[in-house]
């Protein structure tokens, strides 16, 4: 899960198309929403994350390196993983997500040398190591790059 796919509940949020101040029978009358005085009830309420003039608290927290939006996250999996597979089996993402390798395969998979392998595979992935190509070919298999 991802904040970015977070989403409240069906039901739970209304819709904001509503006219504010348009007396008692619209639900929005007398103060418009907006509570009995104070600073939120007035126009040039503060902007979000103000703290009354202190240092807040965004600006108060160091700042270090930056996060490339460009970067891709690749799953990592080792040529033993794929053992468990019978021979002459086309092994894909979705093959390696089906049997528990890969729980959420991201920006992609990688297959890494670690391990040994005995059977013939066909393995269809994002990525190859160099190491893990040639035990896959060694046991009989092919590798292809999607």
């Amino acid at each position: 899960m991802d904040l970015s796919t977070l989403k409240p509940a069906a039901g739970s949020v209304h819709s904001d198309n509503f006219r504010r101040g348009r007396g008692h029978g619209s639900g929005n009358g007398k103060t418009s929403g907006k509570g009995h005085k104070g600073q939120k009830a007035r126009s040039g309420a503060p902007r979000v994350g103000f703290e009354g003039g202190q240092m807040p608290l965004y600006r108060r927290l160091p700042k270090r390196g930056f996060t490339c939006i460009n970067s891709k996250r690749i799953v990592a999996i080792n040529v033993k993983d794929l053992e468990r597979f019978d021979n002459d089996t086309v092994v894909t993402v979705e093959k390696l997500v089906e049997a528990g390798v890969v729980k959420n395969p991201r920006d992609g998979v990688k297959v890494l040398a670690n391990g040994e392998l005995t059977k013939k595979l066909v393995v269809k992935v994002n990525a190859v190591s160099e190491g893990a190509k040639a035990k896959i070919e060694a046991a009989g298999g092919t590798c292809e790059v999607m």
